[in-house]
């Protein structure tokens, strides 16, 4: 029979203990019910079961790895304060993995110098394009191209020999210009 030496006190010495109080509900929720009731060796075991999943799903979705590890200290930090409102409904993993994709969500809008995919720029709604600008400059551009097209060549040729005229590279004070 072999026989290994674990530490009081120690995470590993707590599974054995959780495990031992099964029935309907998984060792997960187990830890969860004892987190809600301040047991930090609960925590420290569901940490270490969830930690590095949780990274990596983190990690691929906000692309930092300092950013993920922050993530996941708020994700877990959030566990231990939330614990008590897990109604059971859904798997830990799958609570763990909302609380994430929360945090990583309000970590993206956040961050001001994370490029836009095209997938994310599609779903950001621009303020100053609603329909009301939309028409207003629609109906501006429509004024600009009737009287553009209302001037005659003599028009335009006044218009830019008197802008030429007035420009420090004016033919009075000895530059010429040619058409090419």
């Amino acid at each position: 029979m072999h026989q290994s030496y674990v530490r009081p006190g120690s995470a590993a010495a707590a599974v054995p203990a959780i495990a031992v109080t099964t029935g309907e509900y998984s060792s997960d929720e187990i830890l969860v019910e004892r987190i809600a009731a301040g047991d930090k060796l609960a925590m420290q075991v569901l940490f270490a079961r969830h930690r590095t999943n949780i990274y990596r799903w983190l990690l691929r979705f906000v692309g930092n790895e300092t950013v993920a590890e922050d993530l996941l200290s708020d994700v877990f930090l959030d566990v231990w304060r939330q614990a008590s409102r897990f109604e059971g409904r859904s798997a830990v993993t799958t609570w763990l993995l909302s609380i994430a994709r929360f945090k990583a969500l309000s970590a993206r809008r956040g961050r001001t110098d994370a490029p836009l995919d095209e997938t994310i720029e599609a779903t950001v709604a621009d303020a100053a394009d609603n329909a009301e600008v939309v028409l207003e400059k629609k109906h501006q551009s429509e004024m600009l191209l009737d009287a553009l097209t209302k001037l005659s060549r003599e028009h335009v040729r006044l218009s830019t020999s008197s802008i030429i005229t007035r420009s420090p590279l004016s033919p009075r004070r000895g530059f010429t210009f040619q058409a090419t």
